[in-house]
């Protein structure tokens, strides 16, 4: 299954919405396709949709998934690899409405570089990134949160 999960920030992303319809609606994706749309106002017709979901329902849609689409969010994608989910990630661009700028693409590639993801830029290239993803074993999420904290005790300790 595929979930496709957008944030819940005030902005639009129809245009990633509309190209996994596109994908569905040809027969380029054959999988289930799940998505919490968000700010978006374009409706999914090729595949089941709800603009927000509750914690519960939204681990449970990830649960059930294979490969995540996400926007180019930290959280987003960090709680997909942590799952060991499948991720490709489309960064919201301003210029197309979807956020105040393009600081995605940075995050995007940072993750990219660290071989977690799948970045895919242009819609357009989505069937290419699925392929990619499908095909590609990525490494696994490692949190650095208890090196951080043990660095921080250490720290107070000399105090």
């Amino acid at each position: 299954m595929i979930f496709i999960t957008l944030g819940s920030q005030k902005f639009q992303f129809n245009r990633l919405l509309k190209a996994v319809d596109e994908l569905v609606e040809n027969g380029t994706v054959t999988d289930e396709v799940f998505a919490q749309v968000g700010c978006s106002d374009y409706q999914p017709k090729h595949y089941r949709y709800r603009d927000f979901l509750d914690r519960e329902a939204f681990a449970e849609e990830m649960g059930k998934s294979d490969i995540v689409i996400t926007h180019g969010g930290t959280g987003a994608i960090i709680g997909a690899v942590k799952q060991g989910k499948k991720v490709i990630a489309v960064p919201r661009l301003a210029k197309y409405g979807e956020h105040v700028d393009d600081h995605q693409l940075q995050l995007v590639e940072q993750f990219r570089e660290l071989e977690l993801i799948c970045r895919c830029d242009d819609c357009a290239d989505l069937a290419n990134a699925l392929e990619t993803v499908k095909n590609t074993e990525y490494k696994a999420y490692v949190s650095n949160t208890q090196t951080i904290i043990d660095s921080i005790e250490r720290f107070i300790e000399t105090l």
